[in-house]
């Protein structure tokens, strides 16, 4: 199996012109570049094999997410956030999901606008029967790939982004 990443370009000369814009250099491309394809195909091949299971990745995330908070619901707005949906798409989600039998939406008591999004039994069968098989991707095409010594370091490198990037969440 070829693991080269294409070599990235040369900054454009144009681009050189245009002074104090802090253009990455070719190992900082090159990085940049194999992590967007890493996200892209990972997410496609993970989404491909959850079609078997008439799942789109969004759904599974869903049911994890439902699976793993008290009583088996959240708050739709809560659920939003958890998952990195507007709550327009997180309802037409939930809508296609209720259609499914895999979740119920459910009002909060006292908060008539609520509404709680609540994991059905067949959903928790779903998740129960789809989990292994997702977990064998997650190590195929993912985990397995990498040392344990990779895993921390990236873990590392990645976890400080991660909680950059949730600091600016709801800001402008």
């Amino acid at each position: 199996m070829d693991n080269s990443v294409t070599e990235a370009p040369e900054v454009p000369p144009a681009r050189e012109a245009e002074a104090g814009t802090p253009w990455l250099d070719a190992r900082e491309q090159r990085f940049w570049r194999a992590h967007l394809e890493v996200g892209k195909l990972l997410d496609h091949q993970l989404s491909r094999e959850l079609h078997a299971h008439n799942l789109a990745i969004n759904d599974y995330e869903i049911l994890v997410v439902l699976s793993e908070s008290p009583e088996r619901r959240m708050r739709m707005t809560d659920l939003a956030t958890a998952t990195l949906q507007s709550k327009s798409r997180l309802s037409h989600q939930i809508t296609r999901m209720e259609a499914a039998g895999l979740v119920l939406r459910q009002e909060c008591p006292g908060d008539r606008r609520g509404l709680y999004a609540h994991l059905t039994e067949h959903g928790w069968e779903t998740l129960r029967k789809v989990a292994p098989d997702h977990v064998r991707s997650v190590r195929e095409h993912f985990i397995d790939r990498l040392t344990d010594e990779q895993l921390d370091a990236l873990y590392a490198a990645l976890a400080p982004i991660a909680e950059h990037l949730r600091g600016l969440r709801g800001r402008g």
